[in-house]
């Protein structure tokens, strides 16, 4: 029931739903304020059936508290760095994983082909771009998201089999996750770009980067990558689009081991400079710890709360931890924000990328507040930044114990994005992201801020309610 004290001022008609009763009072001389207003689940029938079996259902309540309580007790860090084929449990062969849900290469988006060209330019099975997309095209390369094998991937997200990978294990329920090391901004394979400039890097970071990180690693022990994103929270980051804190935590941390590392100091040198130089080199640790974190939510019978948000380019895909391994889809969509010099919406391809994990999660777009210079970077002001933390606490099931925003006086960061309540107030999650050029070869041309198709949470809930309905 809705309440209103005090309001509006004397003389005043408050007008709710549509606006044909406003106009009309308007036309007669009254003061009128309009409030925004929609029925439950967009007016459908269906759905407000379905969310009425599902309302008050303490066992729902009780597995995603189980859900949750499995999240916030995990315990991500970073043990060691490998070799993809070598340390994704099966992954291997002609095999490439990419971000967002499943798709074939006749329904990839321009920055997905570009990042998947690149990928078999790099492993050396074709050695020409031309080549490279006949041989993409022929059904000989096994696609798979990396979801699929605990994996994650910004923007296009490709994992080919000689990639180094982050390996990640979480200490309190023992499952990994994995991700490819970040290559930085612009013209970077995981945009889609793949010049001779893109390969050279890949190499050099297989070579050089990946192995003197990988003994440092070792050295330290495994490094704490939840407290170090707890930390970096309250120093300015989302750890989605901002990761300049992140970046910073993680070389102090790696520093001490690095001076020990046997390799030429010139070497070691420019791995630090590398890295220095790349402000988003952690949101490749942010994204797999917070997986693994979410992996051991999922699977709990019962839980309406989704744990993975993913895009491809073409589809955004959600699952939801007490519906097993089931995609729900809808179209990508473009991504309102700040371009380069030289391009505007026109040349963007729609939403793109595995880093939505991080919303899932309860950061990135959600823990905006916790970062407003982001704006600066995604677009809006920073009271917009405020604004979007607040909303997404209206479609999560708690707040979190270890991530929290000290502008909100340290509330703890919304988490648990609850497929009922995204549908009964017809919020979407708040995401910030880049933007990536829609022809493959080209790169990144902008960063901004874009919420998930509404289809995702309508087929979801329908899946719910034949699924947990009847209490089963």
């Amino acid at each position: 029931m809705l309440t209103i004290r005090n309001w509006p001022p004397e003389g005043g008609v408050i007008s709710v739903g549509s606006g044909v009763f406003a106009e009309s009072m308007q036309e007669q001389g009254a003061n009128v304020y309009q409030v925004k207003w929609q029925p439950p689940a967009h007016g459908k029938a269906e759905l407000i059936d379905i969310l009425d079996k599902l309302d008050g259902r303490s066992d729902i309540d009780e597995a995603n508290q189980t859900a949750i309580e499995r999240f916030s007790s995990a315990q991500p860090v970073l043990i060691g760095i490998g070799i993809a084929q070598e340390a994704i449990p099966g992954f291997g062969g002609r095999m490439l994983l990419h971000a967002g849900p499943p798709i074939a290469w006749d329904k990839m988006s321009g920055p997905l082909r570009g990042a998947v060209i690149g990928a078999i330019l790099y492993e050396g099975w074709a050695d020409s771009p031309d080549k490279a997309e006949e041989l993409a095209s022929k059904g000989d390369i096994e696609y798979s998201p990396c979801h699929e094998y605990s994996a994650v991937g910004p923007m296009a997200g490709v994992i080919s089999p000689r990639m180094p990978v982050f390996i990640l294990e979480n200490r309190t329920h023992g499952n990994r996750s994995y991700s490819t090391l970040n290559e930085g901004l612009g013209k970077v394979l995981r945009y889609g770009a793949y010049s001779e400039e893109v390969l050279d890097r890949l190499r050099w970071m297989e070579k050089t980067l990946a192995p003197i990180l990988k003994k440092a690693v070792e050295l330290s022990g495994g490094i704490d990558l939840k407290s170090m994103i707890a930390q970096a929270l309250h120093m300015g980051d989302e750890v989605h689009n901002r990761n300049r804190a992140g970046t910073s935590l993680l070389i102090r941390a790696l520093v001490p081991y690095l001076v020990e590392v046997d390799h030429p100091q010139a070497d070691i040198r420019k791995c630090l400079e590398f890295i220095n130089s790349n402000d988003h080199f952690f949101l490749n640790l942010s994204m797999p710890a917070v997986k693994a974190m979410l992996e051991a939510a999922h699977g709990i019978h019962r839980s309406s709360v989704v744990t993975i948000m993913a895009r491809n380019g073409t589809e955004f895909g959600i699952k939801v931890s007490g519906l097993g391994n089931q995609w729900f889809t809808g179209p990508a969509q473009i991504v309102k924000g700040l371009y380069f010099p030289g391009y505007s919406e026109k040349d963007a391809n729609p939403d793109i990328g595995d880093s939505a994990i991080t919303e899932t999660a309860g950061v990135g777009g959600f823990a905006m507040a916790a970062a407003i210079p982001i704006v600066q970077f995604v677009g809006g002001a920073p009271e917009d930044a405020v604004r979007f933390s607040e909303k997404m606490y209206s479609i999560t099931t708690t707040e979190n114990r270890h991530f929290t925003i000290p502008i909100l006086n340290f509330r703890g960061t919304p988490t648990g994005i609850d497929i009922r309540k995204v549908v009964e107030t017809g919020i979407l999650p708040q995401i910030n992201t880049g933007i990536a050029h829609k022809d493959p070869g080209v790169g990144q041309v902008g960063a901004g801020l874009v919420n998930p198709p509404w289809e995702c949470f309508e087929k979801a809930i329908i899946a719910f309610g034949k699924e947990y309905a009847d209490g089963n």
